[in-house]
């Protein structure tokens, strides 16, 4: 059993090293701003700022500009979670996000964002009480994604867009693997590059489709160099396929429905490590399932006030089968509400908040053998943002 358990530690370390962003679908942040935030993520069809960039180029289009807009925030990220009842000391985190559009001429628009698309840490001081001595597990990510963007009107209903999608990825950890030893990975940064196409398209005055298709960004391998030689593993960020429909039944009010396709599978199925360090295995089997996300917003105009709400739903791309191969993800958590405000102050100056509180959810192994772990996570998310245009 306590080597079961060991063996068990090792998964769950590599895997919150590389996963352990508390994000609501899967490791993925499920909106990047407050006006996103609000719509429950629901904002393919109709873009809500020009955060757009980071989720469907094409939307740069409808943001009714005449030069530029620019949006600036950040969020911050409240996921109290445990470890068979251990609690995490670490709960609070900050995901900036920025983008810019530019109106070039009435067909071509340009623009760039850039934003937190996953990260954190956890820092858990011992997942096996009932064991000998303490099992902690202390570990940092941070992804962040440069996008730069181009949209072009082919006419009156159709908009095509595209973007670069280039990421940067930083993981360190430090764990107890098999024997007791102490095991520790410092700091890396490695660099991925990947591309998002996009689509809008006017079916009549009252209804919008929109679709976008991100690509897998290929992260080089993540290296350490330890006294043991270099320990290399391959971590890429899954592609997502999502399509909407945004619809305005009357002046004021939107209604938007989207669902999204993310395929973890391809990237979290199976991770190979190259010279693994004493007491890790060779091939972590995570095996998460790809994972489909319906999320849904409205959204109404009073005047200077516009008001928000929205749902997200993903099922965990974790299943109990998989649990004690994922003892630090807190990927788990499916259903979202959101909250949102936005508030006109000029022409050009608006200011937009959002709250999410993504419900618990808990997990525990049903493998036959084996120890009956539990996850748990419950998740509340904060989005402030400040928009200019002209």
């Amino acid at each position: 059993m306590k080597k079961q358990l060991l063996s068990a530690a090792v998964s769950t370390a590599l895997l919150v090293m590389a996963h352990s962003a508390h994000a609501t679908n899967g490791d993925q942040m499920f909106a990047m701003s407050a006006a996103q935030a609000g719509m429950g993520g629901a904002t393919v069809a109709q873009a809500q700022d020009a955060v757009t960039v980071l989720v469907n180029p094409a939307g740069m289009a409808d943001l009714g500009i005449t030069d530029v807009r620019m949006d600036l925030g950040f969020g911050l990220l409240n996921p109290p979670r445990e470890v068979n009842g251990q609690t995490s000391d670490s709960d609070w985190y900050m995901m900036p996000t920025g983008a810019a559009v530019f109106n070039v001429n009435n067909r071509l628009f340009l623009g760039m964002g850039l934003g937190g698309i996953s990260g954190m840490g956890v820092n858990v001081n011992d997942i096996y009480p009932g064991m000998a001595g303490n099992q902690p597990v202390v570990t940092t990510k941070q992804v962040f994604r440069f996008s730069p963007a181009a949209a072009f009107k082919v006419n009156d209903v159709l908009t095509l867009g595209a973007s670069l999608n280039i990421v940067n990825q930083s993981l360190s950890m430090s764990f107890v693997g098999g024997g007791g030893a102490q095991i520790n990975l410092p700091q890396n940064q490695q660099f991925g590059f990947g591309a998002t196409l996009g689509a809008t398209y006017k079916i009549n005055p009252r209804l919008q489709a929109g679709l976008t298709w991100a690509s897998k960004t290929d992260v080089s391998d993540m290296e350490y160099h330890t006294p043991t030689g270099t320990t290399r593993f391959d971590m890429d960020i899954p592609a997502t396929v999502a399509f909407g429909l945004a619809f305005k039944p009357m002046p004021g009010l939107l209604v938007e429905a989207d669902i999204k396709r993310i395929f973890f599978n391809d990237v979290m199925n199976r991770v190979i490590v190259t010279n693994p360090q004493p007491g890790m295995p060779p091939a972590l089997a995570f095996g998460w399932d790809d994972q489909t996300v319906y999320s849904i917003g409205v959204k109404k105009d009073m005047g200077p006030m516009a008001i928000s709400v929205g749902y997200n739903y993903g099922k965990s791309p974790i299943g109990a089968e998989d649990v004690n191969a994922n003892l630090g993800s807190t990927a788990i958590v499916e259903h979202h509400l959101s909250f949102g405000l936005t508030r006109t102050f000029s022409d050009k100056v608006s200011g937009s908040f959002a709250y999410t509180h993504a419900f618990e959810n808990d997990l525990t192994s049903n493998v036959a053998g084996q120890p009956a772990n539990t996850i748990k996570i419950n998740q509340n998310q904060y989005n402030v943002s400040v928009a200019y245009k002209f």
